[in-house]
C-alpha cells in the first residue's frame, strides 16, 4: 500500500470500500454538528444575559442570592404572572385616590367663583382672536372630569396628572388676563384654596408612589433571580450536553482510528522533520496533543524527550495533521512578513528569542535522538 504523505488530507480507512459504508460516518457527524449549533446557540444566549447585566453595575446590593427563599427562583412565568396581579392591586389603589382627588374637584366646582372654568373658553363668543396663540394647551373643569371618568383608555394613569390639569386651569387664566382683572383675582383664588386641599391628599400620594417604587424595585430583583436561576440551569444542562457530545466524538474517533492504516516509520520521521520547521510555539502545542492522550507525559520544561514510536494511533494521526496545517500557515505569513518589522522584533525580543530557540533545540534533539535509535533498532 503507498504510504500517505504530509501534505494529505484524510487517512486511508482499509475497511470502507463504497460510499454506502461512508454514509452512516457523515450522519453520525451531521447530527453532532447539529447538536453543536443549538448548544453555541444556547452558550450565545447566556453569555449575552450576563454580557448585559454587567453594563447595569446596580449602586445598591441585596446581598448574596444563595440563602434567598424558594420563591425567588421561580420560573419566569410565574413571576409575570404575579406581577400582573400586582400591578392590578396598584391600579386600584391609585383608583382610590383620584375618587379623593374627586371630591377635591367637586369642591372647587362648587365654589361661587368656580363659573369661568366649568367649561372651556368660547373664544369666538368672547372674540378672543389670539387666545390659541397665548395659550398653549387649553384646560378646564369639565374636561378634566371627562378625562377622570373615561373607559376607553385615555383615563388619567396617576393623581399628579389631574393636579397638574387642575393648576393649568388657572394659570392658563392668569396668563391671559391681567392682574387686576376678575378673572384673573378668581384664578388666583381659587387656585391658592387647591392647593391647600391638595397639601391634604399629598401625604398619601406620596405613601403610594413609595410603595410603587419599592414593589417594582422588588419585582426587577425577583425577576432578575429568576432569570439568573434559568441561565444557570441551562449552564448547567449544556455542561452535560457537551461532555455527551466530547465523548460521543471520542467514541467515533477511536471507531475511525480503529479502521485506519497504522503511521508508517517513514511518516514518523516526517513528523519529526517538520516539528524542526514550526516555531516554538507550534511545537509547544504538538507536545500539547502528546499530553492529551498520555497522562504520563510531561509537555513542559526545558528538556522533553519526545518518542513517537511510543505513541498511539490516535496522537500520531492527530500531530500529522497538525504540523500540516501549522506548515501551511507558517508558509502563506511568511510571505507577508516585512523584513523591518522583523528586525524590530529581533531587537526588541532578543532574550526571549534565544529561549525560544535554546528550548526548540532541545525540544528537536531529543525527537532527533529517537530518530536515531530507530535507525538502529526499527520499530517493529
Amino acid at each position: 500500500m503507498e504510504e500517505m504523505e504530509l501534505d494529505g488530507l484524510i487517512p486511508y480507512v482499509g475497511t470502507v470500500n463504497s460510499s454506502s459504508e461512508v454514509e452512516p460516518w457523515e450522519h453520525h457527524l451531521d447530527q453532532i454538528l447539529v447538536k453543536v449549533n443549538e448548544l453555541e446557540k444556547s452558550v450565545n444566549e447566556i453569555e449575552q444575559f450576563y454580557h448585559d447585566q454587567s453594563k447595569k453595575q446596580p449602586s445598591t446590593s441585596k446581598g448574596s442570592t444563595l440563602g434567598k427563599d424558594e420563591r425567588q427562583i421561580n420560573g419566569l412565568k410565574k413571576l409575570q404572572q404575579d406581577g400582573c396581579s400586582r400591578e392590578a392591586t396598584a391600579a386600584k389603589r391609585m383608583q382610590q385616590l383620584i375618587s379623593h382627588f374627586g371630591v377635591i374637584l367637586r369642591q372647587i366646582t362648587q365654589h361661587k367663583w368656580a363659573g369661568p372654568f366649568l367649561q372651556p373658553v368660547d373664544v369666538k363668543a368672547l372674540g378672543l382672536h389670539d387666545y390659541h396663540k397665548v395659550i398653549d394647551k387649553p384646560m378646564d373643569f369639565s374636561t378634566i372630569k371627562k378625562q377622570m371618568e373615561a373607559t376607553d383608555g385615555t383615563s388619567y394613569k396617576n393623581v399628579r396628572e389631574i393636579c397638574a390639569d387642575m393648576r393649568l386651569v388657572f394659570k392658563n387664566a392668569m396668563k391671559y388676563n391681567d392682574e387686576k382683572s376678575n378673572i384673573h383675582v378668581m384664578a388666583k383664588t381659587l387656585l391658592r384654596k387647591f392647593e391647600e386641599k391638595w397639601l391634604q391628599l399629598l401625604p398619601k400620594v406620596t405613601e403610594e408612589e413609595k410603595r410603587l417604587e419599592q414593589e417594582e424595585a422588588e419585582a426587577l430583583f425577583d425577576m432578575q433571580l429568576a432569570k439568573e436561576a434559568a441561565n444557570a440551569r441551562m449552564a448547567r444542562e449544556i455542561s452535560s450536553e457537551l461532555y455527551e457530545v466530547d465523548m460521543h466524538l471520542e467514541r467515533l474517533r477511536a471507531i475511525v482510528i480503529s479502521k485506519c492504516r497504522k503511521i508508517s516509520t517513514d511518516e514518523k520521521r516526517k513528523i519529526a522533520a517538520a516539528l524542526d520547521k514550526l516555531p516554538v510555539e507550534d511545537v509547544d502545542k504538538a507536545l500539547e496533543i502528546v499530553a492529551q492522550y498520555d497522562s504520563s507525559f510531561q509537555s513542559k520544561g526545558d528538556l522533553v524527550d519526545l518518542d513517537l514510536d511510543a505513541q498511539s494511533e490516535c496522537t500520531l494521526w492527530k500531530l500529522k495533521f497538525f504540523v500540516k496545517g501549522a506548515l501551511e500557515v507558517q508558509g502563506k505569513s511568511s510571505t507577508a512578513v516585512v523584513v523591518d518589522s522583523n528586525h524590530e522584533r529581533s531587537n526588541n525580543n532578543g532574550g526571549n528569542n534565544n529561549s525560544n530557540k535554546k528550548r526548540k533545540k532541545e525540544i528537536c534533539n531529543a525527537i532527533a535522538r529517537t530518530a536515531k535509535k530507530r535507525s538502529v533498532k526499527p520499530s517493529s
